[in-house]
C-alpha cells in the first residue's frame, strides 16, 4: 500500500485539477449527524458506517462519504450553478473482507446545474475519466432512472410500486418481490393462515413488542389488500426482466431499450435523457461506441443515485474496489432542500488505489 504522505500529495493534486475547472473547495466535519443518514437510508447504513454517540448532539457517524454534507451545505447557502471539490478521509466498516480498507482518502467533484443536465453528466464523467487516464481502467455506466421509471409505470397497486422502489438497491429482495407480485410464488402457509383467519389476534396473548395492536392490524389489512390485488401483467414482467438483462455498448444498449419501451412505455422519457447524455459524452470526445452500459449497474451502491451512474475498474487487479465512481442524485437535493431542488451530479476518486495501480 502507498504511504499516507504520497496518497495525501496525490489527493491534493487531484483536487487542484478540479479547482482549476472553477470548483470551490469545501470542507465537511468528519463526524456527521446520524439522524440524517438514517432518515435517508434506514438502518441499513449502520452495517456500513461507524456509529457513536454524543451527550449533546446525539448519534453521530464517522463520515461515510462527502456527498450528503456537500448537498446540505449547497441547499442552505449555495449559489447556482455551482461546482465543488473536496478531499479527505471517509470511513466504511468491512465485515466480509479484512483486506479492504475501512478508512481511505476520497477526492470528489460535484456539479449543481439545472441548465443542461446531459452536459453536466458528461462533464463529470469526462473529468473523472481524464483524471485516471493511463491506468487502463474499464469504464462502466448505467442509469438507475430507467428502472425507476419502469417501476413507476407498472399497472399495479401504489403499495407494490412503493415497495419495489424501496428495494431497487437490494437486487435479491427486488427480484423476490417481483416474483411474488407476478403470482409466480405462492404465499407461505403461515401467511395464508393469517390472512384467512377471522380474528388473527385470537389466542395471540399479551402485546409486549415494539408495535401495538393497531399497527399490527393495519399491517394485516395491507397484506390482505395485496393478496387480493391482480398479479403484474406478464407483458410488463417480461419488459422488466429484459431491461435488467441489458448489457451492451452504449449505442446498442439504447437500441435494445427502445425496443423494450414498446412494452414499458413509461421508460421513454428516461431513454430520451440517456440519448441526450450519449450525445453530450460524444461531444466531449468520449468513445461512446465502446462505452459499456449495464442496466443493473449501480444497484448496490449508495441509494441516493437516481439517474446516471458510472464506475472505473482495474481489470488487471479484479480484487480492488472501483477506482472511481459517481452518478446523479437529483432527489437527494429535494430531500435535503426541504422541497427545493436542483439537478446535481458528482464523482469521487480514490488516490490511494491510483498510486497502488501505478506501482504494480
Amino acid at each position: 500500500m502507498p504511504e499516507r504522505a504520497d496518497a495525501l500529495a496525490r489527493a491534493a493534486a487531484l483536487r487542484k485539477r478540479f479547482e482549476d475547472l472553477g470548483a470551490q473547495v469545501v470542507e465537511t466535519p468528519i463526524l456527521q449527524p446520524a439522524e440524517v443518514l438514517l432518515d435517508l437510508y434506514g438502518e441499513d447504513i449502520r452495517a456500513r458506517a461507524y456509529v457513536t454517540s454524543d451527550a449533546l448532539r446525539g448519534e453521530q457517524m464517522l463520515r461515510p462519504d462527502f456527498t450528503v454534507p456537500v448537498v446540505q451545505m449547497h441547499m442552505t447557502q449555495g449559489a447556482e450553478p455551482a461546482r465543488y471539490t473536496y478531499s479527505g478521509e471517509v470511513f466504511r466498516r468491512q465485515e466480509l473482507d479484512e483486506d479492504r480498507a475501512n478508512e481511505y482518502l476520497q477526492v470528489g467533484y460535484e456539479v449543481f446545474d439545472r441548465n443542461d443536465v446531459a452536459a453536466a453528466d458528461a462533464e463529470v464523467f469526462a473529468q473523472i475519466k481524464e483524471a485516471v487516464a493511463g491506468l487502463q481502467l474499464r469504464a462502466a455506466t448505467g442509469d438507475i432512472g430507467i428502472l425507476m421509471a419502469a417501476v413507476r409505470g407498472l399497472s399495479t397497486t401504489e403499495a407494490r410500486r412503493a415497495a419495489l422502489m424501496r428495494h431497487i438497491w437490494r437486487p435479491r429482495r427486488f427480484r423476490s418481490l417481483l416474483n411474488r407480485y407476478a403470482g409466480r410464488v405462492a404465499p407461505s402457509p403461515r401467511r395464508q393462515a393469517l390472512l384467512a383467519a377471522g380474528d388473527p389476534f385470537e389466542g395471540a396473548g399479551p402485546f409486549n413488542g415494539v408495535r401495538d395492536k393497531a399497527e399490527i392490524a393495519a399491517r394485516i389489512d395491507a397484506l390482505r389488500e395485496d393478496a387480493a390485488a391482480a398479479p403484474i401483467a406478464a407483458q410488463e414482467m417480461a419488459g422488466i426482466e429484459a431491461l435488467l438483462k441489458v448489457r451492451e455498448t452504449l449505442p446498442f444498449a439504447l437500441e435494445q431499450l427502445r425496443d423494450i419501451a414498446v412494452d414499458l412505455p413509461s421508460i421513454a422519457p428516461a431513454l430520451d435523457r440517456l440519448e441526450a447524455r450519449t450525445e453530450a459524452l460524444a461531444a466531449r470526445n468520449v468513445d461512446v461506441a465502446n462505452l459499456d452500459f449495464e442496466a443493473s449497474f449501480g444497484r448496490t451502491s449508495m441509494e441516493y443515485y437516481d439517474g446516471f451512474v458510472f464506475g472505473f475498474y482495474a481489470e488487471q487487479a479484479p480484487d480492488l474496489p472501483p477506482i472511481a465512481t459517481g452518478g446523479r442524485y437529483d432527489a437527494l437535493t429535494r430531500h435535503l432542500g426541504r422541497g427545493a431542488e436542483i439537478p446535481a451530479v458528482g464523482g469521487v476518486l480514490r488516490p490511494g488505489l491510483i498510486l497502488q495501480l501505478e506501482r504494480m
